[in-house]
């Protein structure tokens, strides 16, 4: 099962447009948002997250009732939690246009 999970904007990296900073649970990660180039993402905003790439912008209201859904389904949101813990999307960054091959794949 692939899940998404909401996090919430903290930092943006200045070297590098395509990472941010992002609360997931308590748990900060840096994760791709290329594929949201066109959103406008700024501090504070909420996305959904798979595998380490902010997939969708969410609004605040949407990111609590996902964050409950998924506390409700219990291992499978104890196992997104811990894939995000283990990404690791620091040096090297995979381009859009990479970023929608991989998730198309």
């Amino acid at each position: 099962m692939c899940l998404g999970i909401p996090g919430q904007v903290v930092e943006f990296v200045s070297d590098n447009q395509h990472l941010a900073k992002v609360d997931v649970a308590g748990v900060r990660r840096m994760i791709n948002i290329g594929l949201l180039e066109d959103e406008g993402l700024t501090t504070n905003d909420w996305v959904l997250i798979h595998v380490g790439f902010a997939m969708s912008k969410i609004d605040e209201a949407e990111a609590d009732r996902a964050l409950e859904g998924l506390q409700l389904m219990g291992q499978a949101y104890t196992d997104e939690v811990d894939a995000l813990r283990e990404s690791r999307i620091e040096d090297t960054v995979a381009t859009s246009a990479d970023a929608a091959t991989l998730v198309g794949s």
